[in-house]
């Protein structure tokens, strides 16, 4: 028989044993903080990243996520890549695909996630982009895009304005807009990124004329200083700055000025990725049917079609600590759950690259003028930094020399073209 003694000792023991197992259990289940950097160039971008961390983390109790943001441009290149080259990025970080995306040595520095099954829900497209040594590295953050011009509606109505198919019928657009006392083209260089556009954006034309034109560059075959296509994005961007057209203080102007001054009619044109569209949303719900978007026209009405940008990925540096936390936080972005929440954070600002995500009927203007050319055969063609591996780093601090026209059109093509000769050289790229 067992004494009061012994039955108070070793229920003293089992009372002790329990509490030691809570503690094991505690620590077992000790929540996890993953570390999520984004840049903060557009105040969509932000509220997109904090609206999927919420909504993740709201699934996943024990997973916490600390949303860090860093500039845009050239000086958020840098922080990337020494962040990775010093062990110090974060648990998940949002980076370009293409060009730059292969900029960042993924093979050395990348998670890959080939294997993991979310990778099944991205588009074939997408992946491409994302893609090294045979190994996909990202899962798609937001929507595709069109690079063209933003538009003000309102003051097409008032001047009786068309939608221009060309070039010259775009520049005569901006001379009436120009006699009527307003901006006819916004820009916004205190922020360098957003200088590219008439360059970049450009490219559907460009391979509209010369369709192996990405192959022959990629080679050291092709120049934009010596390609009567190509050399346009610089001569046009050049052309509106000796028109007189921009605003007068374009040089010290940023994005979210330019987004003003387009949504509340002070400027009617603003070359532009379509995922702007969020901000105007965001900051100016009242104005959003005012503004609309356009393909940036060419040459030939019968050719007219649009530069499409795949969006920007999410990546997990091999020196995490929380590699499974992260991927799972990977695989909700990937999924129709992750874009509805996209959706409701921001709208939409065209298609997503996640299968079976759906749009509302009741998107925004920019979006409704964006999503025909995706709709329509051969009516999108991919940028160029999706064809090619190479996009030299110094673009936007050369367009913004020549959009101010401290540098000409030749000079800053020329000048480009040295630039994507240093980069495809450290690529180790063949014919360079």
């Amino acid at each position: 028989m067992r004494s009061k003694f012994t039955g108070t000792l070793l229920g003293g023991l089992a009372a002790g044993l329990m509490l030691s197992a809570s503690f094991v259990g505690a620590a077992m289940a000790q929540d996890v903080t993953l570390s999520f950097l984004v840049d903060n160039t557009d105040a969509s971008t932000v509220t997109v990243a904090q609206a999927l961390a919420d909504a993740f983390m709201e699934k996943n109790p024990d997973i916490a996520i600390e949303l860090e943001t860093r500039p845009g441009g050239g000086e958020g290149d840098n922080i990337v890549k020494t962040r990775l080259a010093t062990g110090e990025m974060a648990d998940v970080f949002l980076y370009n695909a293409g060009s730059l995306f292969q900029a960042i040595n993924p093979q050395q520095n990348l998670m890959p996630l080939t294997a993991e099954p979310f990778e099944a829900n991205v588009i074939d497209t997408f992946q491409k982009t994302v893609t090294a040594g045979g190994e996909v590295f990202g899962v798609p953050f937001a929507t595709a895009m069109g690079g063209g011009v933003m538009y003000n509606k309102k003051i097409y109505a008032d001047l009786g304005l068309s939608v221009p198919k060309t070039w010259d019928e775009f520049m005569a657009n901006n001379e009436k807009i120009k006699a009527a006392g307003k901006v006819a083209v916004i820009q916004s260089f205190a922020d360098t990124w957003t200088s590219q556009l008439f360059v970049l954006g450009d490219f559907y034309n460009v391979v509209t004329a010369e369709p192996d034109f990405a192959e022959k560059y990629t080679g050291n075959q092709a120049k934009y200083a010596t390609d009567p296509a190509a050399i346009k994005g610089f001569e046009r961007q050049e052309a509106v700055f000796k028109a007189g057209y921009l605003n007068e203080d374009f040089a010290a102007a940023k994005f979210d000025d330019a987004i003003r001054m387009l949504a509340t009619g002070e400027g009617a044109h603003y070359p532009m990725l379509s995922f702007a569209a969020g901000s105007v949303v965001s900051n100016y719900p009242e104005n959003q049917a005012d503004v609309g978007f356009f393909a940036l026209p060419g040459d030939d009405a019968t050719k007219n079609g649009l530069t499409a940008w795949m969006p920007s990925s999410l990546y997990i540096p091999k020196t995490t600590e929380h590699a499974d936390q992260a991927k799972a936080f990977l695989a909700f972005v990937a999924s129709t759950e992750g874009c509805d929440v996209q959706t409701k954070a921001v709208g939409v600002t065209g298609p997503y690259l996640i299968k079976d995500c759906t749009l509302p009927a009741d998107v925004p203007a920019v979006v409704a003028d964006l999503l025909p050319y995706f709709q329509r055969d051969g009516g999108t063609a991919p940028a160029l930094e999706f064809l090619s591996p190479i996009k030299g780093p110094a673009l936007e601090q050369i367009t913004v020399e020549v959009g101010s026209g401290i540098r000409s059109a030749a000079d800053g093509a020329a000048l480009y073209d040295e630039d994507v000769k240093k980069q495809a050289q450290q690529l180790g790229l063949a014919g360079w």
